[in-house]
């Protein structure tokens, strides 16, 4: 010990007074040293998790941007489609009354046909 001081007389104390244990020292440091390398592999670990977590974040960002482009455009065509088959209605209702009223002027054609004759044929 350096100055011939004791512990318990005061003085400054270097390294060298203080009695060291090799193996104790060796077994705490290899045990700490232990705890550091299992929180950095943990903390390696979900930063790594956390950097998945993120990308997925982002690959379902930009499939929800592309599904609601998918439902604009789905949207817009649903409606051209409405207005494309109101027009095909209309036009087969039209199509469907000039059916009708031709079948009704050729019924009526016909009963004159039938009728004319046979009441100019008894006023004779």
């Amino acid at each position: 010990m350096s100055n011939n001081l004791s512990y318990g007389q005061g003085g400054h104390y270097s390294s060298q007074d203080v009695p060291t244990s090799n193996t104790k020292n060796e077994f705490a440091g290899s045990v700490q040293n232990d705890k550091i390398e299992t929180i950095q592999n943990r903390l390696a670990e979900a930063t790594e998790i956390s950097r998945h977590n993120l990308n997925s974040m982002k690959d379902r960002g930009e499939n929800l941007d592309g599904l609601q482009d998918k439902t604009s455009n789905l949207a817009d065509s649903s409606q051209q489609f409405r207005r494309g088959a109101n027009r095909v209605r209309k036009q087969m209702w039209w199509k469907d009354m000039k059916m009708r009223m031709c079948l009704i002027v050729g019924i009526i054609i016909l009963l004159l046909v039938i009728i004319i004759p046979s009441v100019v044929a008894t006023r004779h």
